[in-house]
């Protein structure tokens, strides 16, 4: 599989002068999450956490309601891309002809590829009343975040979506160039290891809009 981080060659222009050398920056491939044999989206990202990632953004686009509604998850490297192959149980498959977007998405694109209104407003899943946090409680939550970093920590060029409690800290972290990508990961990270959500928090190091709120909402958090 790709390494997320690559060399590249750098020239830089300072105070008159060029002056070369070389720096870490994030690998950003072709991602193609294809369901039952057809194709629904193409998206740009990171790849590293992939298995997180397809199973995040099937539970975010309301493709599945459960990560075990994806019968099988494999990972297909090819020339040009990554294919991100699933297989649904059979009452979910019917879905996936009415939703197909077969679409490129770029890098940080929450909505690209939506047909309709309705599907780029579409209510926000109803979040059940879980606890409530202390400004103490934010703020750390928000300055454990950028220590677990990795790859932001090479390259400085990622976003990353975590999941703190109180009593564990940051329990899950993962990282994209993308933000939507990342939230997708932790979602699907959260979802595959069964995480009880509705105790916790999740901390963005990105802006937050309409369709990260959506996204946050899937997880029930």
């Amino acid at each position: 599989m790709r390494d997320p981080v690559h060399k590249a060659n750098r020239k830089v222009w300072r105070n008159g002068a060029f002056s070369e050398g070389a720096r870490l920056i994030p690998e950003e491939t072709a991602l193609a999450l294809t369901y039952n044999g057809g194709t629904y989206a193409v998206m740009m990202g990171t790849p590293e956490d992939l298995a997180d990632f397809a199973t995040g953004f099937s539970l975010s686009e309301g493709i599945v309601q459960s990560a075990d509604e994806i019968e099988t998850l494999d990972i297909v490297e090819l020339d040009d891309g990554i294919e991100l192959r699933m297989w649904l149980t059979p009452e979910k498959a019917t879905l996936i002809a009415q939703r197909r977007r077969n679409i490129a998405g770029p890098t940080g694109c929450g909505l690209c590829g939506i047909d309709s209104i309705t599907e780029a407003i579409r209510p926000a899943a109803i979040v059940p009343a879980g606890r409530s946090f202390s400004p103490r409680e934010i703020m750390t939550a928000v300055a454990a975040v950028a220590p677990l970093q990795e790859i932001n920590h090479q390259t400085r060029a990622v976003h990353a979506a975590a999941f703190w409690t109180p009593g564990r800290g940051i329990v899950a972290l993962r990282e994209d160039v993308g933000r939507h990508n990342a939230l997708d990961k932790l979602a699907g990270a959260l979802a595959r290891d069964k995480v009880v959500t509705n105790e916790g928090m999740v901390v963005l190091t990105s802006r937050v809009s309409v369709e990260m709120v959506q996204k946050t909402a899937a997880i029930g958090a």
